[in-house]
């Protein structure tokens, strides 16, 4: 039966300023969008009066498969495939209650659990997954002890894998192969160290250029592109020159490399919430207290670096980088990205920009006609009130592919 959702405000993630609509759903797609709200014959009609409609969240940078605690990545085997497995699952289910209908992948679960979704057998958003991040031999979260040459990954095809170690191109092609004989849509590559490292340095640069170049290769053969970890610029500078299309965190990026990347159209994805939460949440998440005083001014550093690739007018995007078994916080990137730029534009990013990145801006990311119906209604105005997105009992409906996921408001049927 066709959906109609009546009386609310509707900010369509295009930047134009919020307006009273009423939208027809019909299948997967949004079939009008009328200004002057009226009744459809044979139509579930939602009376929405008072809250806002916009399109489903995109988080552009989600770990769903990291869903243990770091110490358990150190210690592989810990923790059972039925544990993970469920872990997984909550983490997809969280992602979807707080209003995101689409997570982009960076490092975790594989086309098994995008599947999963996609057919109904699990809650969760739209997958877009990378499979294993590509990481160079003790390079960033590869975990790897410092005097063992051994190297196991834990890998569990059709579910979940967290890095993939390479050691020169051939190793790189065949990780990227492998990732996309497993349901990859893009590649990711770790080209500095970070926080969690337990070796190294976030200074450090990771992976030669003709390493990462060899990820960008498979990817173009399979349509497709690679984004990049780098938090540095010497790692961010040999990931844009390898071709890279995207870079995560930037958190230290400076006006010539925004020039550089804007020449080349390259994508920045600032990851705020990461960043504040680790401070607080290290231990729940596994690591030691030792980056704590590594943290000091980087989320300064990286709310910079948005300033910076505004100006180089780089095309800036939203990710959230949350790690762990309870990953609540996801819309608390919202409320950080509008105290740098604003409410209108951390929505515009959340949605529209995100869905650019992505390369799916044909079928999401924006309330148009034709338009896959993602749609999520709040309670309350996310431009006045950005902390509003960070309460997912704030989000009261929450639709994917034309598919009620979550309704808190059912008396509102017609």
């Amino acid at each position: 039966m066709p959906l109609a959702l009546r009386g609310a405000t509707l900010l369509d993630g295009t930047g134009a300023e919020p307006r009273p609509a009423s939208i027809m759903v019909d299948g997967e797609r949004i079939q009008g969008i009328d200004l002057a709200s009226r009744g459809w014959p044979n139509t579930d009609v939602l009376d929405l009066g008072g809250l806002t409609i916009l399109p489903g969240l995109i988080d552009a940078h989600s770990h769903l498969g990291v869903a243990l605690p770091y110490t358990s990545l150190s210690h592989r085997g810990s923790a059972s495939a039925a544990e993970l497995a469920a872990q997984i699952f909550h983490n997809c289910a969280l992602a979807l209650d707080a209003g995101f209908t689409t997570c982009r992948e960076l490092g975790g679960v594989d086309g098994g659990v995008a599947r999963a979704v996609d057919t109904g057998l699990i809650r969760g958003p739209r997958i877009l997954p990378s499979g294993p991040a590509i990481a160079q031999d003790g390079g960033h979260v590869t975990f790897m002890p410092p005097y063992a040459d051994i190297e196991a990954a834990e890998a569990i095809p059709g579910l979940y894998q967290f890095t993939a170690v390479c050691n020169g191109p051939e190793d790189v092609r065949l990780a990227a192969r492998r990732a996309f004989r497993r349901g990859a849509t893009q590649l990711k590559v770790m080209a500095t160290g970070g926080f969690s490292s337990p070796s190294g340095s976030i200074q450090d640069s990771q992976l030669s250029v003709d390493e990462i170049h060899a990820a960008v290769e498979e990817a173009a053969a399979h349509q497709t592109y690679v984004t990049a970890h780098a938090h540095t610029l010497p790692g961010l500078r040999n990931a844009v020159a390898a071709g890279v299309r995207c870079i995560e965190h930037g958190s230290y990026l400076d006006e010539a490399t925004a020039s550089l990347m804007q020449k080349e159209g390259v994508a920045l994805v600032p990851t705020l919430t990461v960043i504040r939460l680790m401070r607080d949440e290290h231990a729940a998440w596994g690591l030691p207290e030792k980056i704590v005083p590594q943290l000091h001014g980087v989320e300064k550093a990286m709310r910079e670096a948005i300033g910076c690739a505004r100006e180089a007018g780089l095309t800036i995007g939203f990710g959230s980088d949350l790690p762990g078994s309870n990953q609540n916080h996801r819309g608390l990137e919202f409320a950080l990205r509008a105290e740098v730029d604003g409410a209108m534009q951390a929505l515009v990013a959340a949605t529209s920009i995100n869905a650019r990145i992505l390369g799916i801006s044909d079928r999401i990311g924006t309330v148009e006609t034709g338009k896959i119906a993602d749609l999520i209604v709040v309670d309350g105005n996310p431009l006045s009130e950005p902390r509003l997105l960070d309460d997912p009992s704030k989000v009261v409906m929450v639709i994917k592919g034309g598919r009620i996921m979550k309704d808190l408001q059912p008396d509102r049927h017609g």
